[in-house]
C-alpha cells in the first residue's frame, strides 16, 4: 500500500504547454495497471495536447471542481478501433460538471478543456497499464508539409516526445 497527498505529487506540465498544474499520481504511487493524473486547469487550459485517442486504453475523467468541456468524436466501430483515422472526426461539445464522470472507450477521439471563467480540477484515469503505448496514441494536428490538419502519431525517445504526421512522416520535436 502507498498513501500520498495530492499536494505532495510533483507538478509535471504537459510537454506541449497546454496546462501548468498536472500531477502524475501514477508515478507517485508506483502504480502499474492504471494511470491517474490530477489536473488543475486555469481558463483556456486543456487536459491534453488536442483531439486524440488512445487505441490501447479507456479513459475516465472525474470532474472534482468546475465545468470541463470535452470535444467528443463518435464511438469507434469494431472495424476502425485500432487503425489510424483517415480524417478528423466530427465532434460534439459535452459539458461535464463537478461531481460528474465521463468515459471514453479505446479509439474514441476526445479533447477536454476549461472553457469557463473559473478553475477546473479533474482526475484522468486510464487502464489498462500505467504507461502509454506511444504507438497506440493518435491525435489531429496541423502539418506544415501537408498544409492542413492530419492524423499524427507519437513516439517518446530519450530526448523528448516526437509527434509525426501519419500522412507524410513530417516530425515535430516537443520538449
Amino acid at each position: 500500500m502507498k498513501h500520498i497527498a495530492i499536494d505532495d505529487v510533483r507538478e509535471d506540465p504537459h510537454p506541449m504547454g497546454v496546462n501548468q498544474d498536472r500531477r502524475p499520481v501514477t508515478d507517485a504511487l508506483n502504480a502499474e495497471d492504471v494511470t491517474v493524473v490530477r489536473f488543475d486547469l486555469s481558463p483556456g487550459e486543456q487536459f491534453s495536447g488536442g483531439l486524440h485517442t488512445h487505441h490501447d486504453q479507456e479513459e475516465v475523467f472525474y470532474i472534482v471542481e468546475g465545468t470541463a468541456t470535452f470535444d467528443v468524436g463518435p464511438e469507434p466501430d469494431e472495424d476502425h478501433a485500432e487503425g489510424h483515422a483517415s480524417e478528423r472526426p466530427e465532434t460534439e461539445a459535452v459539458e461535464v460538471f463537478a461531481g460528474e464522470v465521463i468515459r471514453f472507450p479505446p479509439g474514441q477521439f476526445q479533447c477536454g478543456r476549461n472553457r469557463s471563467d473559473g478553475q477546473v480540477v479533474g482526475l484522468a484515469i486510464a487502464a489498462p497499464d500505467s504507461r502509454h503505448d506511444w504507438e497506440a496514441l493518435e491525435s489531429f494536428a496541423p502539418c506544415s508539409e501537408c498544409d492542413g490538419i492530419t492524423s499524427h502519431g507519437v513516439r517518446e525517445p530519450d530526448d523528448g516526445m516526437v509527434v509525426y504526421c501519419n500522412v507524410c512522416g513530417n516530425e515535430l520535436q516537443v520538449a
